[in-house]
Parts: structure tokens; sequence; C-alpha cells
């Protein structure tokens, strides 16, 4: 067909994502413009409902050295515990200045990423259950084959997150901190840090999805 001797071309090896994908999923920050519209790590509109917070973190390796050429995307809900691909069982609408999903690579020198967005509200869980507020993430770098998928607390929602069925179903409590974003005011802004790592001691508790 075409010229082509199939018999000649070969399979390419399978790869681990590593450089190319700053290039095939965030090209701005490789210096590359491509696309019109590029998926970032804002996800709220100035018009969006809730508390605004930057939730930032580094993700450490086995030897605690923070990875430089890690992709990171979250899924929240709203302030009101809606996510916008759909109303929830009661009926509520999605803020339409919020955007749910956003995608961030970490700086290449200090491995630092972060998310501008807001605090997600309580969303239903399983008969008739509720989730504390939390943020869906997943991460994607050298190494990995298959996206790490891991859950984002509050320390402040102390009594949500008591009552929430994911944390309780991990067995050991002391493992469940792993999950916890720690609080802090910076020059008038409320932050989440969230480290994940990746093993080692305080290994994150990651999920299998």
């Amino acid at each position: 067909m075409n010229g082509w001797n199939f018999q000649e071309l070969h399979e390419t090896p399978s790869q681990t994502g590593g450089p190319y994908v700053h290039i095939g999923l965030m090209p701005n920050q490789a210096g590359i413009e491509v696309f019109q519209h590029s998926f970032d790590n804002q996800l709220a509109k100035a018009e969006i409902q809730g508390e605004r917070i930057r939730l930032e973190g580094q993700v450490f390796d086995g030897l605690g050295l923070p990875l430089r050429d890690v992709l990171v995307e979250i899924w929240q809900a709203d302030a009101n515990g809606v996510y916008p691909s759909q109303a929830d069982t009661q009926g509520k609408q999605a803020d339409p200045n919020f955007f749910g999903w956003g995608r961030a690579a970490a700086d290449f020198e200090s491995g630092i990423w972060h998310f501008n967005t807001i605090k997600p509200g309580v969303v239903p869980g399983r008969k008739g259950s509720k989730q504390a507020p939390h943020i869906a993430l997943v991460i994607f770098a050298r190494g990995i084959n298959l996206g790490l998928h891991t859950r984002v607390y509050f320390e402040d929602e102390v009594e949500a997150n008591a009552n929430d069925p994911l944390l309780n179903g991990i067995e050991w409590a002391p493992r469940r901190q792993t999950l916890i974003a720690k609080r802090e005011e910076r020059d008038g802004q409320v932050i989440y840090r969230f480290d994940i790592r990746i093993q080692g001691e305080n290994e994150t508790v990651f999920l299998d999805i």
C-alpha cells in the first residue's frame, strides 16, 4: 500500500510518561504553541461561588527527591457538591463558572505543581452516604506505567472526614493522613498543601481505579 513494506516496520517499544508528556499535554510549558485553548490549572472563573483556594504540592520518589517531570490532573465538585458534568441526585445545577477539571505540570526547577480552584462541597456517596469534600487526583510521570490515582481531603473538615466511606475503608488510621491536605494562609490566600510520596516511608494511599 502506497509503497510501504509493512514487514520492515516494527512496533515501537512502550514507554512510561517521560519528557514527551509535557510536549503532548502541556506544550506551552515546553515552549511550544500548539493549541488555541490549552488546558491548564485554572478551574474557576471570576464569578465563581465558594471559597477560592490554591492547591499545591510536590511528588517525591522513594529516595525523598522531588520529581520535576510530573503532570497532575484533578477532578472535583463545585462548592455545592455538584460535578459540572451533571446535576446531583437532589436536582441541583452545577455552577456554570466552574470547570471542575484541570491539568498542571510541575515546575522544572522546584517540582512544585499547583491549581487555583475552589473548595468543593460534600457530595453524595453510595446507599445514601455522604462523602467529605475532596478532590480526585491522578499523577503521570516517568517510570509510572499507569496513572496513579488518589484523593485530596482537607484537614479542617474533621467531622466530614471522620464519616467519609473511603477514608474509613483504609484499615490503618495513620495511613489516612497521607490523603489530608494541610491548610495555611499566605499573602491573604488560602493554601492547601498536599505532598505525594510514590513509595517508602509515609507512602501516599493510591486507589485501584
